[in-house]
């Protein structure tokens, strides 16, 4: 059995008291796809249950710090307004500690398991009814268990396509160059929201509900 890590790195649209300011008047943007991605700490909520695994996620809206960014491009046209002393407590309080947590849980599996595949959960404005899975390492396992888990998707009537090679991911590029990627899989599914916020093609609940038991299929022969 392959143990399951499960990652959601724009859980939320939440903005912390003290940067309240920063983003009056512009509410909409931050609860807008271009702050969270809506639907996705559900997704990734129901993998964790269904599983039975801790769930790593962000805590703020990514227009404060993209946690999936380095550099000058973890800032929005927001955050850049803030003094670099108030941007570096930011990295060290937000960015460096999700790391963190994601290598010591990728650690541990590694340590008490022979494999570990690790889910980066997104949903997407646009490509109504579409699912897509994104691998980074070429010939890794992270690449052939999507391969598995695709065809049981599309098995089931979904339109899936899974993207190898992705590049662009800060947070992949980084954990993926520090663990074997033959018993690291590192994955990232980005889901529609269409599935989410209209239900359609699929009902939300149904969708979740063949994602769950086709991973654990994939999982459990892998």
């Amino acid at each position: 059995m392959t143990a399951l890590l499960f990652s959601c790195e724009y859980a939320t649209c939440a903005v912390p008291e003290a940067y309240r300011e920063l983003f009056h008047g512009a509410e909409e943007a931050v609860t807008s796809p271009a702050g969270w991605d809506p639907g996705a700490l559900n997704l990734a909520q129901g993998f964790s249950m269904k599983f039975r695994t801790p769930l790593v996620h962000g805590q703020r809206t990514r227009l404060l710090i993209d946690l999936d960014a380095v550099g000058e491009a973890r800032w929005s046209r927001f955050s850049k307004k803030i003094p670099e002393a108030g941007r570096q407590k930011l990295v060290d309080r937000e960015d460096l500690s999700y790391r963190a947590a994601l290598r010591q849980r990728i650690e541990e599996d590694l340590r008490r398991n022979p494999a570990m595949l690790h889910l980066m959960v997104r949903t997407v404005a646009g490509h109504e009814g579409k699912v897509v899975l994104e691998t980074f390492a070429a010939g890794g396992l992270g690449e052939s268990l999507a391969a598995t888990w695709r065809s049981q998707l599309l098995g089931l009537g979904l339109d899936v396509s899974h993207h190898q090679a992705v590049s662009g991911s800060a947070l992949a590029a980084e954990l993926g160059g520090l663990y074997p990627p033959e018993r690291y899989g590192l994955m990232r599914i980005k889901v529609a929201q269409s599935f989410f916020l209209e239900g359609r093609p699929w009902r939300w609940e149904s969708l979740k509900k063949a994602l769950f038991e086709s991973l654990a299929a994939v999982t459990a022969d892998g």
